[in-house]
């Protein structure tokens, strides 16, 4: 997968998250053993297990990272895909450490991954084959409530997780909180609404906490509001889709192009998303679609120019490479790593602006931990104080009335009168974490001289947090 791409850089997908950090510690000046310890993964397992497909048995292997039990329980997704290796899983479980600190979150970090390409299996076959997974990691300490909380990935959603989780429930029926061994589960079965969309939404957030702030946006060297910006967006997933789409519907962006597997879908006046979405369902792919201009060559439509470009897909798309021919203004990265090291040093000389993984995309583990504390405590967010608002709402109303003698609108009635359910909590507590971890980023950045970057800026708040636990704590 990706670390091919990263070879050809010269160094694995692990070796250039190292490399940042490396950076982040030198800029800090942090004591080299604290350091050093940082960056090691603190333990990886390696499964491979056989299931019956089809009467005969396929082996299957897969990993399971933690780069850092700092916090209890780690956390971090598992990725279905057949390019996946313990290298890719260990920088991934590195970054989720990193992450977590950005958003504050009280977790540390970790990955798994299983090699296969989910699309190939019928869905008992791919049933049987993730329960098994989920009974290796398991057996071996790599999932639980408390220890190791996995979520989904690329190639995982909901539907993996629920079984996931029966699967922990089964081999432990009297723990009472085995909902919070896994989150991104279906909402019938102790997940949250807006889990799904959670790093999509995340991503919109970042972008509209950005343009909050219009010295920012003279360095990206852009202005005004998010209304009427050209987006690019590399790769329709999940995270791809909701992003996009949020932005489309509720910002009134231009997504001025799609990039997928088969290619790539532009209209400078602006996509679709949903009807993109659709197509790719009902075809496998954006070609066809009536609503824009097909392109075979999506690397070079990567390399349009746009305001925004959003890589939501794979590792490694921006290299040495092409990072002289992107004409992007700001680059958001949804996914993964997808600038390299080498990549990431040419875009800073160009003066293209980039709000880094580690920060951007750290809605899913945002609103996972909102889930997870969901389980442990039993009880839905809102149901204890819903009715109470409403109520006071109403009160607020009357006296309103009483003074100005004036019937307050029915629209407005019924907004000043509506107590917050979950999903209102959860996209509250979202919103208010993707804003203050922003704030966090441009405040280091201003005030450290050595800081030239918002990625640099990420890294110093994640690496002094977890440093400063080492120093209170203890390794």
């Amino acid at each position: 997968m990706s670390d091919t791409k990263y070879a050809q850089q010269g160094m694995t997908f692990r070796q250039s998250v190292e490399h940042m950090v490396d950076h982040a510690i030198e800029i800090m000046g942090l004591d080299e053993g604290i350091g050093n310890a940082m960056k090691v993964c603190q333990s990886v397992v390696q499964v491979s297990f056989p299931v019956e497909i089809n009467g005969k048995a396929e082996i299957f292997t897969g990993w399971r990272a933690t780069h850092s039990d700092h916090r209890l329980p780690s956390k971090g997704g598992i990725r279905f895909a057949p390019i996946v290796d313990q290298d890719e899983v260990e920088a991934l479980a590195a970054l989720m450490t990193y992450k977590c600190a950005i958003v504050d979150v009280p977790f540390g970090g970790s990955k798994g991954g299983l090699v296969i390409d989910p699309r190939q299996y019928e869905r008992h076959q791919l049933e049987a084959i993730t329960r098994r997974f989920a009974r290796e990691l398991i057996l071996k300490g790599y999932l639980s409530p408390a220890q190791n909380v996995p979520a989904p990935d690329m190639g995982t959603g909901p539907r993996e997780m629920g079984w996931m989780v029966d699967t922990y429930r089964q081999m432990f029926p009297n723990d009472i909180n085995y909902m919070g061994a896994l989150t991104g589960k279906p909402v019938e079965h102790g997940g949250v609404r807006g889990r799904n969309e959670a790093t999509g939404r995340g991503v919109q957030y970042a972008l509209r906490e950005l343009f909050r702030h219009p010295e920012e946006l003279e360095r990206c060297g852009l202005s005004g509001s998010l209304a009427g910006k050209r987006v690019i967006v590399q790769g329709l997933g999940n995270v791809g889709y909701h992003a996009a789409h949020f932005l489309e519907t509720e910002d009134d962006c231009l997504i001025t192009a799609i990039i997928e597997r088969d290619g790539a879908v532009v209209n400078a006046d602006g996509l679709d998303v949903s009807a993109v979405r659709e197509h790719i369902a009902e075809t496998g792919g954006v070609k066809g679609f009536a609503g824009g201009e097909y392109r075979e060559d999506g690397t070079a439509v990567l390399e349009m120019a746009c305001d925004i470009l959003i890589p939501a897909a794979l590792e490694g798309v921006i290299t040495a490479d092409n990072a002289e021919r992107i004409q992007a203004s700001l680059i958001a990265e949804a996914a993964n790593g997808p600038v390299t090291f080498a990549a990431d040093k040419i875009l800073q000389e160009r003066g293209v602006e980039i709000l880094p993984d580690a920060y951007c995309n750290a809605g899913g583990v945002v609103v996972s931990y909102f889930e997870w504390i969901r389980n442990l405590n039993h009880v839905r967010f809102g149901r204890l104080e819903r009715r109470f608002h409403e109520a006071r709402g109403e009160q607020i109303i009357a006296a309103i009335e009483d003074a100005s003698g004036v019937e307050v609108p029915e629209h407005l009635r019924q907004k000043l009168a509506r107590g917050a359910d979950e999903f209102d909590l959860v996209r509250s507590g979202l919103d208010d974490s993707m804003r203050l971890a922003l704030q966090s980023i441009i405040a280091v950045r201003r005030d450290n001289p050595k800081i030239h970057d918002y990625r640099m800026a990420a890294y110093a708040i994640a690496i002094e947090k977890v440093a400063r636990h080492y120093r209170d704590i203890g390794f």
